[in-house]
């Protein structure tokens, strides 16, 4: 009896845990908060984009081919990064939410394409804070589903180095 009193309390529960993902970010893109990206630079990124493999060992996936973009911090940007990695830097690629980017976002970042062992070159990079991200996406033999994910990594040009700037982007 007591069972049934609660059932009127416990029916919309369920209901709450099918949203699978949070509203996209309602934010509009400022192009003036990415100019930054637009001056000459001096400075080069290079770095490698990888993932674990959770088969076990040493044994890692690259981000070999894959699209890896360079992008301006800005507000949408963070909106953006917190609606996909909700403070981590990894998302699998099981919850990847849909969402399409304001084009002129987009036309504010720079891409590089990242080669058989994930590395990756940004030439000619202007002072300012970015996120690179990109992601490293598999399905293992005889799996149900993909494994892997986005991941991304922060970076900080000053414009005073004298080397390029190094980053690993491996979703830690």
């Amino acid at each position: 009896m007591y069972l049934l009193r609660l059932v009127p309390f416990l029916l919309p529960l369920p209901l709450l845990s099918c949203n699978s993902a949070p509203p996209a970010p309602q934010l509009r893109f400022d192009a003036a908060e990415a100019a930054y990206l637009d001056k000459p630079g001096k400075t080069a990124i290079h770095g490698q984009a990888f993932l674990p493999d959770r088969t076990g060992g040493m044994n890692v996936r690259y981000a070999s081919g894959e699209t890896v973009r360079l992008i301006p911090d800005t507000s949408y940007a963070r909106a953006r990064l917190d609606y996909y990695f909700h403070g981590a830097k990894f998302a699998p690629a099981t919850s990847i939410p849909k969402n399409d980017p304001d084009p002129d976002y987009v036309a504010h970042t720079r891409t590089a394409k990242a080669g058989p062992t994930g590395r990756f070159t940004f030439e000619n990079v202007p002072p300012g804070r970015y996120y690179v991200s990109t992601q490293v996406i598999w399905k293992p033999d005889n799996a149900f589903r993909q494994e892997g994910g986005l991941i991304y990594e922060e970076v900080t040009v000053t414009g005073a180095e004298e080397k390029p700037v190094e980053v690993i982007v491996s979703g830690k």
